[in-house]
């Protein structure tokens, strides 16, 4: 059965109105996602929970939003745009305001899960609209800017949270949240139309719950590897029960004649070896953005504004360098682009790998800002290049098949970073400060040879003439 994602022609100002709605509902699903992460000290002492326990507000955001990105593709033949675009800005409403007013560390968690029912409705729609939208030859360009949103958001969101909460309680984070929701849901309700035509695919039960069980088995198992360890029973029990079961659920997808997620993307040579590239940059990226906060908190002492504050110029380059790497990318395709970009980002690891405790802070803003770049290279071009070598009627499960990778590689590049650092460190003969130190010099050796694994497949990148049917 055909896809309903077909190329649509609008105005100027039409496309405009419609790509500032999605882009701001993209943005309070990514900035929802590290909102917390330098106030869950604050929860834990209003609550009186412990630290394990506090975590689970940012797992069951990472565990519900994995989980719903995938059926996005489904949900995206089934519903018109504006159903979906107006249920997931209601979850993140209901879900803002439950945090908001929540009583009790149960609310608040319930609150988290809400919001990310809609915030992984939110990223692959608004891709999946950009495609529709916009032109083969203007799509770099799109997907830039939808970089930005992706690069700002998480650049933004540790440090003005961590800003925020020296002034005011952290709950009224969820009402500045809920009031740019409520006040998109409002300015989409006037704006956007309907752009696909719907094939109401079969709703397969069984597909749901695999992928429910699966991805976010999955998710979940190497979230807590770096906490637990990988020989902990819970971590590897859920990992290989988790991948049985998505073995399972491909095995099924490529028997139904409309599958929830449709695996047949990966035929695509450009969109697999893009894909790759993807993987690998999100696990080094996210990786990156976890062990170096670690490192500066625990073992030079710095505050969570200061270490957030020290990220954030390395987000800004990356967020707005990413609608300029779209713009090339619409020039001079992705191959030239994702071999500087691994290359950029394997001397910024190199660059990592001498920090030590009397490091300039200047010199870790330059070295981590390098990486960035090399990031903004990777991101955008290898999302359109992805995309482009898809045919219309694959576009949703593209963009549900990306999202859901990055949220994987993600969580894998958390765990495998963090266990690195704790593990050499641990290994070593040095004590105290400098076996930390070595741990994360090590680490980043680690992150540039996985980076020169990336240049190399970076050659093998096409320049393909995307498909318009």
């Amino acid at each position: 059965m055909e896809s309903g994602i077909q190329q649509t022609v609008m105005d100027k100002k039409g496309s405009q109105r419609v790509v500032a709605v999605m882009m701001i509902g993209a943005f309070i699903g990514v900035l929802n996602q590290t909102l917390l992460a330098t106030i869950l000290p604050e929860i834990m002492h209003d609550f009186q929970i412990s630290s394990n326990t506090v975590q689970w507000l940012t797992t069951i955001f990472m565990l519900v939003n994995g989980i719903m990105i995938p059926v996005t593709a489904f949900l995206i033949e089934r519903f018109t745009l504006r159903q979906l675009f107006f249920t997931a800005t209601g979850f993140v409403v209901v879900g803002s305001f439950l945090c908001f007013i929540g009583p009790n560390f149960s609310i608040l968690l319930v609150g988290r899960a809400v919001q990310a029912l809609g915030a992984g409705m939110l990223m692959p729609l608004t891709q999946t609209l950009l495609f529709i939208i916009f032109p083969p030859e203007k799509r770099g360009l799109a997907m830039g800017m939808f970089g930005l949103v992706i690069g700002f958001a998480p650049a933004i969101g540790p440090t003005a949270s961590g800003w925020f909460v020296n002034f005011f309680d952290w709950r009224y984070l969820f009402l500045i949240v809920l009031l740019i929701a409520v006040a998109d849901f409002i300015f989409g309700y006037v704006t956007l139309q309907n752009m696909t035509q719907l094939t109401h695919p079969n709703f397969d039960v069984i597909s749901v719950i695999e992928t429910t069980l699966g991805f976010g088995g999955l998710l979940y198992g190497f979230s807590v590897a770096g906490q637990l360890g990988w020989t902990h029973p819970v971590v590897y029990v859920t990992l290989i029960l988790s991948i049985v079961i998505l073995i399972l659920f491909v095995l099924r997808q490529l028997r139904l004649e409309t599958p929830l997620l449709e695996f047949r993307v990966f035929k695509y040579r450009n969109f697999t070896i893009s894909m790759m590239l993807i993987i690998l940059m999100f696990m080094l990226f996210i990786g990156s953005m976890t062990i170096l906060p670690i490192f500066m908190q625990n073992t030079l002492h710095w505050s969570p504004l200061l270490s957030g504050l020290i990220l954030l110029p390395g987000g800004l380059v990356m967020g707005l360098l990413s609608p300029v790497m779209g713009k090339v990318f619409d020039k001079m395709g992705g191959r030239s682009l994702s071999i500087l970009g691994m290359s950029i980002i394997l001397i910024g690891a190199l660059l990592l790998a001498q920090i030590h405790v009397s490091t300039p802070i200047l010199y870790i803003i330059f070295s981590f800002s390098v990486m960035m770049l090399g990031n903004a290279m990777i991101m955008t071009p290898m999302t359109t290049a992805a995309l482009n070598a898809l045919p219309m009627k694959y576009i949703a499960h593209g963009t549900a098949m990306n999202n859901t990778m990055r949220q994987i590689s993600a969580a894998i590049g958390t765990g495998l970073l963090v266990t690195a650092m704790t593990s050499l460190a641990q290994g070593t003969s040095r004590s105290g400060t400098a076996s930390v130190v070595f741990g994360l010099n090590m680490t980043y050796y680690i992150v540039a040879l996985v980076a020169l694994i990336g240049v190399g497949l970076a050659f093998f990148v096409k320049n393909e003439v995307p498909t318009t049917k």
